[in-house]
């Protein structure tokens, strides 16, 4: 039987693309996505990127998909106002969907489809990647704690992309049995491969930035803001390259720090490169350069530069505050886990890393392991899982 799934989501992700496709091409399921909002170049740059850019990847090709009226007064996916489709409850009664999908409840429309659910009796799916290890004021935990806590036992199903997922769900009351793994995961077809066979490229890379292979080539991407930490990652292999270790470093990414940043690099005189915003296309070609990646972030839901990372061989040292540390990160096989905002740590591990280069690389096989289980064809299982059980139930 083919179950008919709608799913409702803020605006075209990156990272959900491959996913919806592969959904798309399952023959037990029959998909269609709902955005709520067409983001433009524009917003990418509000969003934190620091600058303007379109995703240079199809990001709509594979699968059915439609953009819905948003009226909000300030259009947006950033903030919980940003998006406002009344129509959805008439979308999805004419449909007739057997089960609807919700990516997130961070925002009206999401709010708008659950109700709209709920009262023409679909089956609601909650996919989310909150944690239970945000720093939150009493009074916003208890808040929560009440709203939450009589809200989550209503959906059919939860779609945790981890661990620390799952144990957020639990805290707010699911049932166990009614918790599915969909784990988090990036396009294989974009990150996956051997980036080692790519020696030249590799080698033509690191000598524009006058790097040998000697040294251990540390990579931070991702937005630079304050919750990011860049700074961390500066200081850290500053001090790991004022010690004497063959350490060197690339800041892929832009935004409100990046000026501070590079004035921090050029103070310290320790090799660290700035590349700027890259897009999809161009992002590989870094992690072929690279050998580990690091990820400092006072806080991260996830942290899907871990998957792309691993998904090409790369380990990853991210601090305690990473979503993806519990599940992907081993202690010496596939990265480290350092406490947040502790630089001296973080030195040591970049240290380690870099002064046994071989090991380092070495690395690759158990990252590659650890990342299977993190893939789209897992994603796509525990939705299948999902659907069945709530049509079923």
């Amino acid at each position: 039987m083919i179950r008919r799934l709608a799913i409702v989501t803020t605006h075209p992700v990156q990272y959900q693309a491959c996913w919806y496709r592969a959904l798309a091409s399952y023959s037990g399921l029959e998909p269609e996505v709902f955005f709520c909002h067409r983001a433009s170049a524009r917003d990418q740059a509000a969003a934190g990127f620091g600058v303007e850019f379109e995703w240079d990847t199809p990001l709509l090709d594979g699968y059915s998909f439609r953009f819905l009226n948003n009226v909000a007064k300030r259009p947006s996916s950033c903030t919980f106002l940003g998006t406002d489709t009344p129509e959805i409850w008439k979308v999805l009664r004419e449909e007739r969907c057997d089960a609807v999908l919700v990516s997130g409840w961070h925002y009206k429309s999401a709010w708008q489809a659950m109700f709209s659910a709920w009262r023409s009796g679909i089956p609601v799916i909650i996919r989310g990647d909150s944690h239970l290890h945000t720093k939150r004021s009493y009074a916003k935990l208890l808040a929560k704690k009440v709203a939450y806590r009589a809200v989550i036992p209503r959906f059919d199903a939860c779609l945790a992309v981890g661990s620390w997922s799952r144990d957020y769900f639990l805290q707010y009351g699911a049932r166990p049995q009614r918790i599915f793994t969909v784990p988090h995961c990036v396009d294989e077809a974009i990150f996956n491969g051997d980036c080692d066979s790519a020696k030249a490229s590799r080698k033509d890379w690191r000598l524009q930035f006058g790097l040998s292979d000697a040294q251990c080539l540390f990579l931070f991407s991702g937005k630079l803001t304050s919750t990011k930490r860049p700074l961390d990652f500066i200081a850290a292999l500053t001090l790991a390259y004022q010690q004497g270790a063959p350490v060197a470093g690339v800041i892929v990414g832009d935004g409100p720090l990046r000026s501070t940043c590079e004035r921090s690099a050029q103070q310290a005189s320790v090799p660290i490169y700035f590349t700027g915003f890259l897009n999809q296309s161009k992002i590989r070609q870094v992690y072929a350069a690279c050998d580990v990646l690091v990820l400092p972030s006072d806080g991260e839901t996830w942290g899907l530069v871990v998957n792309e990372a691993m998904t090409a061989g790369r380990p990853c040292i991210v601090s305690d505050r990473v979503g993806a540390g519990p599940d992907l990160i081993e202690a010496g096989l596939t990265g480290d886990i350092f406490e947040r905002g502790n630089i001296p740590a973080l030195a040591q591990l970049l240290r380690r890393y870099a002064e046994n280069l071989n090991n380092t690389r070495n690395m690759k096989a158990a990252v590659t392991e650890k990342i299977k289980a993190f893939s789209v064809k897992s994603a796509v299982e525990g939705t299948k899982q999902a659907v069945e059980a709530v049509c079923c139930r």
